[in-house]
């Protein structure tokens, strides 16, 4: 027993999700109760509670199975990654909860009121879910179509339905470029390599781990060595990753600019080989939704 992930898997020492149980050793095993990130990204901390892992979104849900103090530990839903989180970040989840409706489709977006010179509730991250109602509404100032919701009116143009799916992976991971680099990061304020994967294929509608590793072994399809690459394949070395713009060009977060850049995917290898990072350990193709 405890050979599961702990980063995917809701269980430490003398404390377990009750439907691990038989899988691992806990002293309690217990239900969860799901509640809703109410902060536009928060930090999830390591088990030692002085580490970023990765972060929730504004909207998603986590799954609280102990409290302790400042802190909730639990595991969020969208990619299922366990850790602690500041409890005031969360909304317990009740049947009077309004059902999400639209998620945010940009780097990052605001609500405003009846003037475009009034800003609500944001910026908002890429992922972020919101609850919309009735249509389109005018906003003073400008000519866009907006959308009501609990944030504010938030430009419609920003926002799709949650079962939406956006066509080019590559294309979305583009509008990070110039994104400063944040371990553990999750929005345009600073992401990581696996971050930023992971929420380009999000908007294409899949579900695409958090790690580098979990992504290399899980997510896409091996390319032979041989295979030339093209647009929104995807490139790994240990540890990192990031997905070609075309069969030259790659774009990834990275800890040598500390940010979001574009560079031939020869000039990175040599870099990265050069540096002790080693060569590249994967080429994978992802298959989209039709």
């Amino acid at each position: 027993m405890n050979r599961l992930d702990p980063r995917i898997h809701p269980y430490r020492p003398g404390l377990a999700a009750r439907h691990l149980k038989g899988l691992v050793e806990a002293e309690r095993f217990v239900e969860g109760t799901a509640h809703r990130v109410i902060e536009m990204a928060i930090d999830i901390l390591g088990e030692d509670q002085g580490t970023r892992v990765t972060q929730a979104l504004y909207g998603e849900t986590f799954t609280v199975y102990e409290r302790d103090g400042f802190w909730a530990w639990g595991q969020l839903e969208t990619d299922g990654y366990v850790g602690w989180i500041s409890k005031f970040a969360l909304a317990p989840i009740t049947d009077d909860s309004p059902d999400q409706t639209h998620r945010v489709c940009v780097p990052l977006t605001r609500g405003t009121s009846d003037t475009i010179k009034t800003l609500g509730y944001g910026p908002l991250p890429m992922g972020a879910r919101v609850c919309t109602s009735g249509g389109p509404l005018p906003v003073r100032g400008s000519s866009a179509d907006f959308l009501a919701s609990e944030t504010g009116t938030i430009p419609a143009a920003h926002l799709v339905a949650l079962d939406a799916r956006l066509a080019d992976p590559a294309g979305i991971a583009e509008t990070f470029l110039g994104s400063p680099y944040v371990w553990g990061g999750r929005t345009a304020m600073g992401l990581d390599c696996s971050a930023l994967v992971q929420l380009a294929f999000q908007a294409a509608g899949l579900a695409a781990p958090r790690d580098s590793d979990q992504q290399e072994a899980d997510f896409g399809a091996p390319l032979d060595e041989g295979t030339a690459l093209r647009r929104g394949d995807l490139v790994f070395w240990r540890g990192h990753v990031g997905i070609m713009l075309d069969p030259e060009r790659l774009l990834h977060a990275n800890a040598f600019r500390m940010a979001v850049a574009i560079e031939p995917l020869e000039t990175a290898a040599n870099r990265i080989l050069a540096g002790g990072g080693g060569p590249i350990t994967a080429r994978k193709r992802v298959a989209l939704p039709d």
